[in-house]
């Protein structure tokens, strides 16, 4: 555990967390998106140009962030193996299957009938902020639909120790190593061993995810229907999809058509090998390396804008993936310094939406900056510099948290 880490958590826990709380400045609701007349400046190091518009879109430009809601139409979406086919509302269904005692197909109307729950989450891509095009993968949304816990408790979970699979009805070609060099019947693949004895098996795979039962009953899960008050777009999981507040973008299985109940994690193309994290590490002089299947959001924060009025110069931005105690702003590699924290709607909305901030500059000289941020949880926890050993140590651009700085000139 770091020092940081320790003298953090002795200031926020040195009464009880509310009143770490409330030593923090408070920027009112006014001040989270600026004041009218605000000019913004545009940051010097934009994102380079998408390469796969037809599979990520919609990507967060942050300069335009102006409302805590992300419009529908400009929310970022992403898949693997394009859209399936139009799936129709009154002929949806969704199976509930496996180690269950009361195995059940549910209706859209089944799924409407039951009590209506909502939850604002900040939905943010697993490689978000992980490669030079891809800076604005994440966006916020009030979410609707049913709870999923009461559907997995009245089908009766046979297993206290089981893993639930959510599949979607998107699927497409992997080609898989085989080095057994055997292939087994009906299965497509070269056919021919090469020198290393290996095969190239093409198979038809379905998007699937999975997660443990204990956190797949997590309350505020949703069978969802509903973005931002209407029905779900397509791009977004239209008519139903699993949202799962806490993680990543690729946990939040969209067109879901069956969940089922295993004995053990689900280990398809999403968990077991893509999705993965791996890092280098040493042990006892050799190197090691550990894989790891990305799963719950990790702590960030990031500079959305900087603006001008009459003279003065403020930065704005967001933080998100866990409940934010404060916020921290570098200028030029100086001292770090607090920013105002918008607590009046991040209250309300829960510890799964993003919390903004916004950081008085002043007068600053003319010239080029650096403008950096790093958020605090409540445990004190702080995200990580982009050379923390931690993230040093990745050799994919999966859950990449580290530090964000961004360049602005001031004229």
């Amino acid at each position: 555990m770091s020092t940081e880490l320790l003298t953090r958590r002795s200031v926020l826990k040195g009464g009880t967390t509310l009143a770490a709380l409330s030593v923090l400045r408070v920027a009112g609701p006014e001040e989270a998106f600026g004041a009218t007349g605000d000019e913004v400046l545009p940051w010097l190091d934009q994102p380079s140009t998408n390469p796969i518009p037809e599979n990520l879109g919609n990507l967060l430009k942050w300069e335009d962030l102006d409302s805590r809601l992300t419009p529908t139409h400009n929310f970022f979406f992403t898949d693997h193996y394009g859209q399936p086919a139009q799936l129709d509302e009154p002929t949806w269904q969704v199976g509930v299957t496996g180690r269950v005692a009361r195995p059940n197909v549910l209706s859209m109307s089944d799924i409407k009938a039951r009590e209506r729950h909502e939850v604002e989450f900040t939905l943010e891509c697993s490689g978000n902020t992980g490669l030079p095009f891809f800076i604005g993968g994440i966006g916020n949304a009030r979410w609707a639909g049913a709870r999923l816990a009461p559907v997995l408790l009245r089908a009766g979970i046979l297993d206290d120790d089981a893993e639930v699979i959510f599949w979607g009805a998107d699927k497409g070609a992997v080609t898989i190593r085989d080095n057994s060099g055997i292939l087994s019947a009906g299965q497509t693949g070269t056919g021919v061993p090469d020198a290393d004895g290996g095969v190239d098996l093409t198979i038809t795979e379905q998007f699937a995810r999975s997660m443990s039962l204990r956190d797949a009953l997590n309350p505020d899960n949703l069978l969802c229907y509903e973005m931002n008050g209407e029905p779900l777009p397509r791009e977004h999981g239209f008519p139903v999809r699993l949202i799962a507040p806490g993680w990543y973008g690729v946990a939040n299985v969209k067109w879901l058509t069956r969940i089922e109940v295993v004995e053990q994690r689900y280990a398809g193309r999403f968990m077991a090998r893509d999705y993965v994290t791996i890092r280098e590490g040493q042990r006892d002089g050799q190197t090691v390396w550990t894989f790891a299947t990305v799963g719950h959001n990790r702590l960030k924060s990031a500079p959305a804008k900087v603006t001008r009025n009459n003279g003065r110069y403020s930065v704005m931005g967001a933080a998100w993936g866990d409940l934010i105690a404060a916020v921290e702003v570098r200028i030029d590699g100086g001292p770090w310094r607090r920013a105002g924290l918008d607590r009046s709607r991040s209250q309300r909305s829960g510890r799964h939406a993003w919390t903004f901030w916004n950081f008085d500059w002043g007068r600053p000289i003319a010239g080029e900056h650096t403008v950096t941020s790093r958020a605090i949880d409540i445990e004190g926890h702080v995200q990580p510099a982009p050379d923390d050993p931690f993230l040093a140590s990745k050799r994919t651009f999966w859950e990449s948290n580290g530090q964000i700085t961004r360049r602005v000139l001031i004229a």
